[in-house]
């Protein structure tokens, strides 16, 4: 079985979803070929770097604009048009990766790399089936093309979005998004906690801080210690260089200063020193153990008894996966916030809003387990399983079927 993956790097996770999906059907027939194609560098660098660097600048700079812009392509508006116009030119690049490849099949992962396929697909009238693969937790029309045959959701929700916008109910299947398989097996709990020099038995924090702003992440790691609850932390900051170094001074500060309190309350006599004064109404931070960059994230998720973190589409679906309650920060217009709804729609989150307190919202959450416990019996009705398993026999199914005519 030769399958084709057509990808993109914007954002991470359709690139971690498609690698997952190649692990699978490689773990499941070694002889099968795989390729994983980064779609939009392949048909123009340049767009490539134009639309990564955009997408970084407009969702943290200007989310406003971002979640404009995003709304108005999914409808029938001049951006959807000069998307058309930029497919129609590009497609045809992608005839040297088909005629090279020859493809039983072809998976998507990115709305883009659907519009140029499908829109090829049907212009030179190729046969191979196309199954698309939506990375978030909402419908948007630039997913939904002529020559698609098969489209993966995470929801039925969005499985009853997609019969309103005219798509046939035999093109729509409720499997999930694919993850690693490691964030389907459970880990020896106790063993990491060991291995990880933190205590078992106290409440713990994930957070995920790598999309984070330096500035943003400090901020919400300051007002979650200032609860009166006990627990630790563990925060990942991915390859954000930055915010790893700032994050660590920032930690080695209040090492020292929770030693200098430590001192004053056992000789409240001792000559007050001005280092020491800064320290005089300091208590205790919580347990912290600062990640750089790991590729053992879903050990974490399953060490954790919350995560607090950005709602990206694979993000949300491997805490799902690991059956992990959220603690919504930050979402930015547009499909994170759409995320967002979906999982507090459906009991899986909460969002830290300016209505009430950071720290009052992890409070209430720490010291009521049940809270926690609800959220986790939300999530395991959600929680689609191994969904590359699914969209394998689904393959299949199309090849099968396509060789047959």
């Amino acid at each position: 079985m030769r399958v084709l993956i057509l990808s993109a790097t914007t954002g991470g996770g359709h690139m971690r979803a498609a690698n997952a999906l190649k692990d699978y059907i490689l773990s499941k027939d070694s002889e099968s070929v795989v390729e994983i194609y980064d779609t939009i560098n392949y048909v123009s660098p340049f767009i490539n770097k134009a639309v990564t660097n955009g997408y970084v600048y407009l969702a943290t700079k200007t989310p406003y604009i971002f979640g404009t812009l995003y709304k108005g392509s999914d409808k029938n508006t001049p951006i959807n048009k000069t998307v058309e116009i930029t497919v129609n030119q590009l497609r045809k690049r992608l005839i040297p990766m088909i005629d090279d490849f020859h493809p039983d099949i072809v998976i998507t992962t990115h709305s883009f790399a659907t519009e140029l396929i499908c829109s090829l697909k049907v212009s030179e009238k190729l046969t191979f089936p196309v199954i698309s693969i939506m990375t978030d937790f909402a419908i948007h029309q630039t997913y939904i093309n002529k020559g698609v045959n098969a489209y993966i959701l995470s929801s039925e929700e969005m499985a009853e979005q997609m019969l309103k916008r005219g798509v046939s109910k035999e093109k729509v299947y409720n499997f999930g998004i694919p993850v690693k398989k490691e964030f389907l097996k459970k880990i020896d709990r106790q063993a990491a906690f060991e291995e990880e020099g933190l205590d078992p038995e106290l409440p713990t924090m994930l957070i995920m801080a790598g999309s984070f702003g330096v500035t943003d992440v400090l901020k919400i790691y300051h007002k979650i210690v200032k609860s009166n609850a006990d627990f630790q932390i563990i925060v990942i900051t991915g390859k954000n260089e930055k915010l790893y170094q700032t994050f660590e001074k920032y930690l080695a500060k209040i090492e020292i200063n929770n030693t200098m309190y430590e001192i004053r309350q056992a000789h409240p006599d001792i000559k007050k020193h001005t280092s020491m004064r800064s320290s005089k109404h300091r208590k205790p931070s919580k347990p912290t153990k600062l990640i750089f960059f790991t590729d053992n994230v879903e050990r974490y998720m399953q060490m954790a008894d919350m995560i607090v973190t950005k709602p990206g589409g694979l993000t949300v679906t491997e805490a799902i996966a690991t059956e992990l309650p959220l603690v919504i920060f930050k979402a930015i217009p547009g499909q994170e916030e759409q995320n967002a709804d979906y999982l507090v729609r459906n009991g899986m989150a909460v969002r830290l809003t300016k209505d009430k307190t950071c720290t009052d919202i992890i409070t209430d959450l720490i010291v009521h387990p049940e809270k926690l416990k609800k959220m986790r019996e939300s999530i395991k009705k959600c929680n689609k399983g191994n969904s590359s398993e699914k969209i394998y026999e689904l393959m299949l199914k199309f090849i099968e079927k396509n060789n047959s005519n």
